[in-house]
C-alpha cells in the first residue's frame, strides 16, 4: 500500500501560534500516528497580516528591508518578500502602514496614509519582478491607495498646483494628477491584489463608512472619508477611464484597490486563493489523501474567503478529491453549513470546558493529539 500524503495547511491561531508554528504541531502529530506518512506542510494565510511570514516560511530565504514611513509619517523600517525564482514580490500593508506600527499613538484617521507601502512596492520594481503581490489587512488608513502611488512617483495635485498631503482628508482637494514621475516599471508588472472582502469603495458599505471607525474615525469623519473617497472615485475616472466607486473589493484596507486598479491595472484576488497559488498548494493536493487546515475560530466568516474555503475549494478541484479536516481553537459553524462547504469534519482543540489562557498555553500539543488520532482513524478506515 503506498505511504499515505497528508497536506497541512493552516492559518494561524491569533494570539497564540503562527501558521508556521501550527502547521509543525499538525504535521507532527500525523508522524506519530503514521510515521511512514509523506507530509507537505504548507502555512497558509488569507491575505491580510501574516501572510508575508506564511509565504518566507514556504519559500524560505530572508526578507528584504527597507528604511521607510508608518501609516502617519514616522521614519520606520519595513520588509517585503522575493519569490525563490526572482519574478514575485509580496508587499504586506500591514507592515509599513498598519495599525500595530502607530498603537502608541491615538489614530489619525484623517491624516493616515500608506506611502510607506509605496516606498516597500518601488523596492521591489527596483529589483526587477515581474509582478507584485500586496497584501491588504490591518490598513490604519482611509487615503484610497493615494499614499502608495505618491511613494511609487505620483503627485497628487489641488486646484492651485500644489501636492495635497497624505491621508484621507488631502483626497477632498485633489484636482488632477500627475503621472509624469511614476516609476518607469510600475505599468510594465502584474499587480495582484489579496482581498477577503467585496465591499464597494463609497456608500453605507464602503470602506469610511464601515471600517472607518476600526481606524479611530469618529461621528462626522467617517462621513467626510466617505465623501473624500467618492471625490477620489471621481477624479480617478477623469484622468484614467476607471470607474472604481463599485467596484467588488475596492473597499479593502481603505481604499487602496482604488487608486491601483484605476493607475496601475491592478488585479483583486481573493487573499486566500492568491496565498494558495503562490506556496504550491494546487499542485500539492495533486495526490494527497488527506488535508488538514485550522484556524482560531472556525465561524461563518471561515467558508466565505476565508483559508479552510479556499483549501476545500482546490481539493474538491484535485484529481483525488481529498477530504479537508479543520482543527479549530473553537468550532461555531454547524456540521450541515461546514459539509455544504467542502469540509469533510471539523474538531476543537479543547478538551471540554476550559479558559482562554489555557486553551492558547497548550495549543501546540493538543494540536499535536488531536491530529494524531484523526490520522489514525483515516489509517483504521483504510483497512
Amino acid at each position: 500500500m503506498e505511504p499515505l500524503h497528508i497536506v497541512v495547511c493552516p492559518d494561524s491561531f491569533k494570539g497564540s501560534l503562527s501558521a508556521s508554528e501550527v502547521a509543525s504541531a499538525i504535521a507532527e502529530g500525523v508522524q506519530d500516528a503514521a510515521p511512514g506518512a509523506v507530509v507537505t506542510r504548507l502555512p497558509m494565510a488569507d491575505g491580510g497580516e501574516g501572510t508575508l511570514d506564511a509565504l518566507l516560511a514556504v519559500w524560505g530565504g530572508t526578507p528584504e528591508v527597507v528604511d521607510t514611513v508608518d501609516a502617519i509619517g514616522r521614519p520606520t523600517s519595513a520588509r517585503w518578500a522575493l519569490s525563490p525564482d526572482g519574478r514575485t514580490a509580496v508587499v504586506e500593508l500591514a507592515e509599513a502602514s498598519g495599525l500595530p506600527g502607530v498603537s502608541d499613538v491615538p489614530l489619525q484617521p484623517l491624516h493616515a496614509g500608506t506611502r510607506g507601502t509605496g516606498d516597500l512596492a518601488r523596492a521591489a520594481l527596483d529589483a526587477g519582478v515581474a509582478e507584485i503581490l500586496v497584501c491588504l489587512g490591518g490598513s490604519a488608513s482611509t487615503d484610497g491607495g493615494a499614499g502608495i502611488l505618491t511613494g511609487l512617483g505620483v503627485r497628487l495635485l489641488a486646484a492651485d498646483g500644489e501636492q495635497v498631503p497624505d491621508g484621507g482628508e488631502g483626497l477632498a482637494s485633489v484636482a488632477s494628477l500627475d503621472l509624469s514621475g511614476l516609476h518607469p516599471r510600475a505599468r510594465d508588472v502584474r499587480w495582484r491584489l489579496a482581498v477577503d472582502v467585496t465591499n464597494p469603495l463609497v456608500g453605507e458599505l464602503g470602506a469610511a463608512q464601515v471600517f472607518g471607525p476600526q481606524k479611530g474615525a469618529r461621528e462626522g469623519e467617517a462621513e467626510f472619508l466617505d465623501g473624500a473617497l467618492a471625490h477620489w472615485a471621481d477624479v480617478l475616472l477623469r484622468e484614467t477611464g476607471a470607474s472604481v466607486a463599485e467596484l467588488p473589493g475596492a473597499g479593502a484596507a481603505g481604499g487602496v484597490p482604488a487608486g491601483l486598479v484605476a493607475v496601475l491595472g491592478a488585479e483583486t484576488t481573493p487573499g486566500a486563493v492568491l496565498v494558495a497559488e503562490a506556496v504550491g498548494l494546487p499542485a500539492a493536493l495533486a495526490d494527497a489523501d488527506l488535508v488538514f487546515t485550522g484556524e482560531g475560530s472556525f465561524d461563518s466568516q471561515s467558508v466565505n474567503g476565508k483559508v479552510a474555503d479556499g483549501v476545500a475549494r482546490l481539493a474538491a478541484a484535485s484529481p483525488t478529491r481529498p477530504p479537508v479536516v479543520v482543527l479549530a481553537g473553537q468550532v461555531l459553524l454547524p456540521e450541515a453549513q461546514a459539509r455544504a462547504a467542502g469540509i469533510a469534519a471539523a474538531f476543537s482543540i479543547a478538551p471540554g470546558p476550559v479558559g482562554l489562557d489555557d486553551l492558547i498555553s497548550r495549543t501546540a500539543p493538543r494540536l499535536r493529539d488531536l491530529s494524531a488520532a484523526v490520522t489514525s482513524l483515516v489509517l483504521a478506515s483504510r483497512g
